[in-house]
């Protein structure tokens, strides 16, 4: 029996620039299959007490379940801010996709 599921961590920077930056760190590291940077798009949200609206670019990465602390770590380790917003959702996958996020990562 195959094993379909993947992670998708999200997570938004300030720039595409940062979001390329930890992207490529991501892939190049082994901890994500692949990343997809999209944007910009408009975040409205409340920081210390004020309604902010910030232009972000958001990167979504592909990992495996027994990736998800190191590439979270890794996104952490180089992020712009104070406070990342990082999401993490299972999905289920085509079986040939599944192996292919499984065979690109390190240590999954």
């Amino acid at each position: 029996m195959t094993d379909e599921r993947i992670l998708a961590i999200t997570t938004t920077f300030p720039s595409r620039a940062s979001a390329e930056a930890c992207g490529r760190r991501l892939v190049e590291t082994g901890v994500a299959a692949c990343v997809q940077v999209d944007g910009p798009l408009t975040s409205l949200y409340r920081w210390r007490g004020a309604v902010e609206v910030a232009e972000e670019w958001r990167l979504t990465c592909k990992t495996t379940p027994a990736l998800e602390i190191a590439c979270t770590a890794a996104i952490q380790a180089g992020h712009d801010y104070e406070t990342p917003q990082i999401t993490i959702a299972m999905l289920t996958s085509s079986p040939g996709y599944a192996a292919w996020v499984r065979g690109s990562v390190g240590g999954a």
